[in-house]
């Protein structure tokens, strides 16, 4: 598996674990992702597998080109604004790589200025 694989991946499993958190704290689902959420996974799967930055960028926030569209970011914002602090208690390996590859990216976008 290539280093953009590896990237493109752990992305993947962020957000769907995002989106899983956000479904079941929102909705009366039973099993697995309402409709709602489960479009919204397969759109930002989609995104991420296309994106011509996936080798240099850390975060779609961090991205010169925003490729979803404004409902849909709208709709991921909500997602990680609910999720993202409760990421804690279900995997904190990845709040803890989130804020590494955060804080990477402020050193190094501080050294090209």
């Amino acid at each position: 598996m290539t280093k953009v694989e590896k990237k493109l991946q752990r992305e993947i499993n962020v957000i769907e674990t995002m989106v899983k958190i956000y479904c079941k704290g929102n909705h009366d689902h039973k099993e697995g992702l309402c409709s709602e959420c489960n479009e919204l996974l397969e759109y930002a799967k989609l995104r991420a597998s296309k994106c011509p930055f996936m080798e240099e960028k850390t975060f779609c926030n961090n991205c010169r080109v925003h490729c979803y569209k404004p409902e849909m970011r709208a709709k991921v914002k909500e997602v990680m604004k609910y999720a993202g602090p409760r990421m804690l208690f279900v995997k904190p390996h990845l709040v803890v790589l989130h804020g590494y590859y955060s804080l990477k990216t402020k050193i190094q976008n501080k050294k090209r200025k």
